[in-house]
C-alpha cells in the first residue's frame, strides 16, 4: 500500500512538472510593451508556420529552408549598452512545444547579420532562439574607424547583452525562465563561444565552440603575409587546377593508414608527405610541381614563420587533406576577412597588403584591437566551477582556421583548469571536414543534443555519431571520438556504417 501511494504521488509530481513545462504564453504582441535593460523592443509579432522570409533574401532558395518552420513569436530589439552602440537582436519563441531551453547562435566572419538559418534550426528543435548582428550591418569592418565601442560590441558585448535580454524576453513570454541556456557557433562564432566562457561564465550552461578563430588579429596578419609568400613570384604560385593532383597524392600516401581507404584521413598528425616527390622532371606540367611550388606547398603545411629569423608568426598549419581548399588563403589575393581586418582595424582602407612586414606588422596587428578579439584566456575556472560544459570541435581539413588552434586551446584550458576539466571540456576533431562543414568527412552531427545530454546527465560524451550526405541523402556514418581517441574499424561490415567502428 505504501509503495502504491508513493508511486501515485510520484506520478502526480511528474504530471505537475510536465504541466509546468509548457506554461501558457502571454500574447506575443504584448511583448512590444516590455521594458528591457540597455535597450528597447522594436516589434513583437506572431509568425505563422512556414511564413517567415528573411529580410533582403536574394532569391527563392534563400527562403526555402524556412518553409518548414513552426509558428513562433518574433521579437526584434535594439540594444544600446554604450552611447555608440546599435546592437540588433532577435528572439524567436516557439508558439507550441517549447522545450523550456534557450539556444543562442553566434556569427561568422566579421558579423554584421542576424544568423537566421541557425535560429531556424533552434526553433525547429524546440528551443527559444536568439541571434544578433553584433552591433553593425554588413560583413565588413567599416564600423571600426572612430568607434571603439562598436568594436567592443563586435568582440564580445553584443553576444552577452543579447543573452541577458533573450532570457528576460523568454521569461516574460512563457512566464517561466529557461531551465537551460546554450550557445553554439563556429569560426568567429567559435571565438565568441570561448570569450563567453571566459568573460561571462554565468550566461550559459553549455557552450559549443567550432573551429574557433581565437587570437584573431594574429591570424589575420599571418594569413595576409602567407598569401604574399605563396605569391612571391609567378613561378611559386600553385594554380588551383593542381590542388586535386596534390590532394590525390596525399590520399595515396595516407588514406589507408587507418586501415580503411575511403577518401578521408582519420588522423592527419600521422600523415607525413614529402611534396618534393611531386617535383617536375623537366618543364612545368599539370601533374607535378616546380621546385618553387614545392616550397609553397611546404609553407602551407607548416607553422607560419618569418623566413628570415624563423620566428613563428602563427603556430597553426594546414593539415594533409586540406589541399582542395588552399585557395581560400593561397589564392591570388588574401582572404577577404583577413585583408579587411588588416586594412580597417590595423592600418587604413588604402593600405597595400603587399607592403606587409614580418614580424613587425604581425605584432602591430596583435596590439591594434587592444586584445578584444583575442579570446585565448585558458582560465575557465569560473565557468567550470558553476558546472558549465564546453564542447569544442574542429575539421581536420580546415583550410582557413588551422586545426592547431583547437588543439592548442584544448591543452591550454585543460592545463589551466586542472583535474576539474576532465568532465567539463571535450574536443572532437572531425576527419575530412573543412571549415565548419563540408568535405568528404562525416560533417553532419548534432552538437547541441550531445551537449544537452552532457549537461543534463553529467556524462561526458565519448563519441558522437556523424553523417556524410550527398544531395541530401546520408551515404556514410561514423563515430566522432573525443580527442585524443580516433575511430577504428572493427574489421567486418560496411565501412560506411558507424556501428562497425569503435573509439580508442
Amino acid at each position: 500500500m505504501r509503495i502504491t501511494i508513493l508511486i501515485a504521488l510520484l506520478g502526480a509530481a511528474t504530471l505537475d512538472a510536465s504541466t509546468a513545462a509548457t506554461p501558457a504564453p502571454i500574447a506575443c504582441e504584448s511583448l512590444a510593451q516590455m521594458t528591457v535593460r540597455n535597450g528597447q523592443v522594436l516589434s513583437a509579432a506572431s509568425v505563422q508556420a512556414g511564413a517567415f522570409a528573411p529580410p533582403n533574401a536574394a532569391n527563392a532558395t534563400a527562403t526555402e529552408a524556412f518553409k518548414t518552420l513552426p509558428a513562433f513569436c518574433r521579437v526584434s530589439l535594439k540594444l544600446t549598452p554604450s552611447a555608440d552602440s546599435d546592437i540588433r537582436v532577435e528572439v524567436w519563441l516557439p508558439q507550441s512545444g517549447w522545450n523550456r531551453k534557450l539556444q543562442a547562435s553566434g556569427n561568422g566572419g566579421l558579423g554584421g547579420a542576424i544568423p537566421y538559418p541557425a535560429m531556424a534550426a533552434s526553433v525547429k528543435a524546440g528551443y527559444a532562439a536568439a541571434g544578433t548582428d553584433t552591433g553593425h550591418v554588413g560583413g565588413n569592418a567599416d564600423f571600426v574607424a572612430g568607434h571603439h565601442e562598436k568594436l567592443v560590441d563586435f568582440a564580445h558585448r553584443a553576444i552577452h547583452e543579447m543573452t541577458v535580454t533573450a532570457k528576460a524576453v523568454v521569461s516574460a513570454h512563457y512566464d517561466a525562465p529557461p531551465v537551460r541556456s546554450y550557445f553554439y557557433s563556429c569560426s568567429t562564432g567559435g571565438r565568441q563561444a570561448l570569450i563567453e566562457a571566459q568573460r561571462y561564465p554565468d550566461d550559459f550552461d553549455g557552450i559549443v565552440a567550432g573551429d574557433p578563430s581565437w587570437d584573431q588579429m594574429r591570424l589575420y596578419a599571418a594569413r595576409v603575409w602567407l598569401n604574399t609568400y605563396v605569391n612571391r613570384t609567378p613561378a611559386a604560385v600553385i594554380p588551383a587546377s593542381k590542388y586535386p593532383m596534390i590532394h590525390t597524392a596525399v590520399l595515396d600516401r595516407c588514406d589507408a593508414l587507418d586501415g580503411v581507404k575511403d577518401g578521408v584521413i582519420e588522423d592527419p598528425t600521422k600523415c607525413s608527405v614529402e611534396f618534393a616527390t611531386l617535383t617536375c622532371d623537366g618543364e612545368d606540367r599539370a601533374d607535378c610541381l616546380t621546385k618553387d611550388q614545392v616550397e609553397t606547398a611546404n609553407a602551407m603545411t607548416r607553422p607560419i614563420r618569418d623566413p628570415k629569423s624563423g620566428a613563428v608568426l602563427h603556430p597553426g598549419r594546414y593539415y594533409p587533406g586540406s589541399e582542395l581548399g588552399w585557395g581560400g588563403v593561397a589564392g591570388p589575393s588574401p582572404s577577404g576577412e583577413s585583408h579587411e581586418g588588416m586594412r580597417k582595424i590595423v592600418f587604413t582602407p588604402d593600405w597595400d597588403y603587399h607592403a606587409i612586414k614580418v614580424p613587425d606588422d604581425v605584432e602591430r596587428a596583435v596590439k591594434a584591437d587592444q586584445g578584444l578579439l583575442y579570446g585565448g584566456d585558458p582560465d575557465l575556472s569560473r565557468f567550470v566551477k558553476r558546472g558549465g560544459k564546453l564542447l569544442m570541435y574542429h575539421g581536420w581539413a580546415d583550410p582557413l582556421v588551422s586545426p592547431d588552434t583547437s588543439l592548442i586551446m584544448y591543452k591550454r584550458i585543460s592545463d589551466a583548469v586542472g583535474s576539474s576539466s576532465s568532465n567539463a571540456i571535450a574536443l572532437f576533431m572531425v576527419p575530412g571536414m573543412g571549415h565548419c562543414q563540408g568535405g568528404p568527412g562525416t560533417d553532419v552531427f548534432d552538437k547541441v543534443s550531445a551537449l544537452d545530454r552532457w549537461v543534463e546527465t553529467g556524462q561526458k560524451p565519448q563519441s558522437i555519431e556523424a553523417a556524410h550526405m550527398t544531395a541530401g541523402v546520408v551515404d556514410r556514418t561514423r563515430p566522432l571520438c573525443a580527442y585524443p581517441a580516433t575511430a577504428h574499424y572493427n574489421g567486418s561490415g560496411s565501412t560506411d556504417d558507424a556501428k562497425n567502428f569503435r573509439c580508442q
